[in-house]
């Protein structure tokens, strides 16, 4: 399992893009998809939601259980991602592009910088 170098990662295993024009795409990593299981329901905030680092802003749910959705950085969210919502197993199988979940404007860029490194993230998941 490989966790792209150029993205950020959170302890409660969400992925955050490089931020353009003050916005990133988060999205949950293969390790989280992997323990899910098949994932059959995604609720995701809606377009103009605040979302709070480290809150719980949707759900995953697969076979096994119900999942809380965190966000890794604080802001607005700007775009859902409807085709995750219409095909859930999406996340599965492509947790790091189709899969993605939402778009978040950040309301402090510099929170992207404290999340984790792809080895850091590697390093934290093999332990």
């Amino acid at each position: 399992m490989s966790n792209p170098q150029q993205l950020r990662y959170s302890k409660e295993h969400e992925w955050l893009s490089a931020v353009e024009d003050g916005v990133a795409t988060v999205g949950i990593t293969e390790h989280a998809a992997n323990a899910l299981g098949d994932i059959v329901f995604v609720q995701l905030p809606a377009v103009g939601d605040t979302v709070t680092e480290g809150e719980s802003c949707g759900e995953l749910e697969s076979t096994k259980s119900v999942s809380e959705l965190y966000a890794p950085v604080s802001g607005e969210v700007v775009e859902a991602n409807q085709d995750v919502v219409d095909d859930p197993a999406l996340v599965n199988t492509a947790p790091f592009e189709g899969g993605w979940l939402f778009k978040v404007r950040l309301s402090d860029e510099s929170q992207a910088e404290a999340l984790l490194s792809a080895d850091e993230y590697t390093a934290f998941t093999a332990g």
